[in-house]
């Protein structure tokens, strides 16, 4: 059973249901649920109500096990989200983020053999990344901003910097994260970015769960910065936020917007 919100923010009025019965059924009563909640989010410009499904919450009801969140950006790892949520033995509610963009973003396809072969992969290194030996930092991020990294690192010619996706939120896939840094050499500046204000999102997750460390390296962020609404509600103003939080990544490790360890933005 898929539940699909038109945007991810029209969970609000379904809270009561996801806290009392959803994530908490299987502790409470026993239940197991291979529920779907299809949920629409991303910055994509188009107002406070139509950007973010709360990933914050469901984070902070995540534990033990008792649910999967996810954001998958490819059809590929859509499709095989879905075909393993379906064929697992292990059954938990999973909560799939994915902006709606993405349906017509060129740069989002997968080819035949990436839908016929493999599987879901928690964490997606790049089919073409910089060599390990070259790199001087190295993003992780979770969703849609992936390609707004991947193009303003080519606009800049920025070689240096390689890309890491977390497709799967919780449980966090420490293992194949830290495989995936640990190809880089130590000392590699390692920066988490989201599109999403410095208080939503991951971040406040990361910090609670890491403190001042990461994979063994400086827990440093790029967001944007604290608000009390997920979204501004002006296209204008929605491009020139994504500007600065581009310049954040690829500027200075230790310049304005980036942050560390337990404090704020």
């Amino acid at each position: 059973v898929i539940w699909e919100a038109q945007f991810g923010d029209f969970c609000n009025v379904a809270q009561p249901i996801i806290d009392q019965f959803i994530t908490s059924g299987e502790t409470k009563w026993g239940m197991l649920s291979g529920l779907v909640l299809m949920l629409p989010h991303g910055m994509e410009g188009m107002g406070p109500e139509h950007s973010s499904a709360r990933l914050e919450r469901f984070l902070s009801l995540a534990a033990a096990d008792n649910i999967q969140i996810a954001n998958p950006t490819t059809p590929a790892q859509l499709f095989h989200l879905l075909r393993r949520q379906v064929w697992r033995h292990w059954r938990k509610p999973l909560v799939m983020l994915s902006p709606k963009s993405l349906l017509r973003l060129p740069a989002c396809v997968s080819t035949l053999d990436e839908l016929t072969e493999g599987a879901f992969h928690p964490v997606l290194c790049e089919h073409e990344a910089p060599d390990p030996a070259t790199v001087s930092r190295v993003l992780v991020c979770s969703g849609k901003v992936y390609y707004d990294l991947v193009e303003e690192r080519r606009s800049r010619g920025r070689g240096d910097v390689a890309i890491l996706r977390l497709e799967q939120l919780y449980p966090l896939p420490a293992s194949a994260l830290i495989e995936a840094v640990d190809r880089f050499r130590d000392g590699t500046e390692l920066v988490w970015v989201q599109e999403e204000p410095a208080n939503m999102g991951m971040w406040p997750y990361l910090r609670y769960r890491f403190g001042e460390k990461f994979l063994g390296r400086p827990l440093v962020g790029a967001c944007r910065p604290e608000a009390a609404s997920p979204a501004t509600g002006s296209a204008g103003a929605h491009k020139i936020e994504l500007a600065l939080l581009m310049d954040r990544v690829f500027g200075a490790v230790s310049g304005p917007g980036l942050i560390t360890g337990a404090r704020g933005a």
